[in-house]
């Protein structure tokens, strides 16, 4: 009977097997949600071809588009931010997808430039709550040392969905229209809305999660849980407030302008079919998917050999920033190949400094702020995603694309540099709660 008992507790204690552990399945839900977000946001980038020449527009014209897109991100990701905190994320994720998958949906309408200015700043206003909200999540269900691994997970979604949309929205836009090809991706979103309504609670009222599994998300818990919330301006007040958003307004633009701006590049420059031009720098987006993966794999790596946090984030976030620099060789190749090869490189080296760059929030702040901090940052990519492309739509349309790809080049490095300088030490931010 003892014998009995001591099994049925031990049995208790230990972790189950990899398929019934509820985080890797909350996981999954958010790198699907992703996939969606940037199949979505790259319909654009694939048809842009088809748009531009049926609109008559230029390449400011363009830009001034997918800068409306970056103008709704900026306005929404703070109040996106606060929704996730304040009523969860249960309701606040899915609100977000619903309300981007219908202004995705509504380009399907776009009778102007204008028309298309304005779903894009619907598409923006909801599409920012994906990252505020999963970071959130992933700050909810992984210790510290799987978050950077998390993060790179779901965030290695984007260039799944990047390199997806291509491949599904090029056949449909040749039977059906380029019409056709907004509305697909838009009823996905529906439909993982209802799947995510029915499976997400927090880790403490969901029902499959074990006390063992619950004890392994907990485990490097000390003193947040009875952290108190602080305020939206004291966490304005903080040096690493400011140097995580400014490390994301420097970084966050480089990946945008190689998402809208390749195939079009390679369509007007290297000379390649709306189809091809689409196809080929999909290729591009498997390595940026390595890199996210790999950037917190690699975090988690350097943490277990005994690494600091301070040292461990440094590390993977200068290494990216370094993969970076290879862009200034892109145009100066005369090989489509070689080109392919290079962008291939830039985006892993993106994704895998962005990986642990959204880490350090949650390393920095308590969970009652990760959403609102991830949010502020958003709002400062907003901004620098609104100049952006603008700025890169003047200078391709009076000289060329060199001048892009060399500030491409150095941005990440300028915001990886600030970054270092604000986190210091990583160590957990101390609020006295005031307000």
């Amino acid at each position: 009977m003892a014998e009995t008992a001591a099994k049925i507790a031990n049995g208790q204690k230990s972790m189950p097997p990899l398929h019934r552990q509820v985080r890797w399945w909350i996981l999954a839900m958010l790198f699907l949600v992703t996939v969606i977000n940037f199949v979505d946001r790259q319909a654009l980038a694939v048809l842009g071809p088809d748009i531009t020449a049926e609109f008559k527009l230029s390449n400011t014209d363009f830009g001034t588009i997918v800068s409306w897109f970056r103008f709704g991100m900026l306005v929404g990701e703070f109040p996106m931010g606060m929704l996730m905190d304040r009523v969860g994320v249960r309701f606040g994720l899915a609100f977000a997808v619903l309300w981007w998958s219908v202004g995705n949906g509504l380009h399907a309408m776009a009778s102007s430039i204008w028309s298309f200015r304005i779903f894009r700043f619907w598409l923006g206003t909801g599409e920012c709550g994906n990252y505020s909200g999963g970071n959130k999540i992933v700050a909810s269900w992984f210790p510290a040392r799987e978050r950077a691994f998390a993060i790179g997970v779901f965030n290695s979604a984007s260039m799944v969905g990047s390199f997806v949309a291509a491949f599904l929205i090029i056949p449909i836009r040749e039977h059906f229209g380029w019409r056709v090809g907004f509305l697909v991706p838009s009823l996905l979103g529906v439909f993982w809305v209802l799947i995510w309504w029915f499976i997400y609670r927090q880790p403490k009222d969901h029902p499959r999660l074990t006390e063992a599994e619950a004890r392994h998300i907990n485990s490097d818990v000390k003193t947040e849980i009875s952290e108190a919330a602080p305020g939206n301006w004291q966490l304005l007040r903080l040096p690493q407030t400011w140097g995580l958003m400014l490390c994301r307004f420097w970084v966050g633009p480089v990946v945008e302008f190689y998402l809208y701006w390749m195939p079009k590049y390679f369509h007007d420059v290297r000379g390649l079919s709306v189809k091809n031009s689409a196809y080929f720098n999909s290729v591009t987006f498997v390595f940026g998917d390595i890199g996210s993966v790999g950037g917190g794999i690699a975090a988690a790596w350097l943490l277990k050999k005994g690494m600091e946090v301070k040292s461990a984030r440094r590390s993977t976030l200068l290494f990216g920033a370094g993969l970076c620099l290879l862009s200034f060789l892109v145009p100066l190749t005369g090989s489509v190949a070689v080109a392919i090869a290079l962008i291939s490189l830039v985006l892993l080296g993106h994704t895998f400094l962005s990986a642990n760059m959204f880490a350090s929030v949650s390393d920095v702040f308590p969970n009652s702020a990760v959403a609102r901090v991830t949010g502020l940052t958003g709002v400062a990519n907003g901004l620098s995603g609104m100049i952006f492309p603008i700025v890169t739509g003047m200078i391709v349309d009076r000289f060329s694309y060199l001048p892009v790809f060399f500030m491409a080049a150095l941005m990440p490095l300028v915001g990886v540099g600030l970054a270092i300088v604000t986190l210091k030490n990583y160590q957990r931010v101390e609020i006295c709660p005031t307000f």
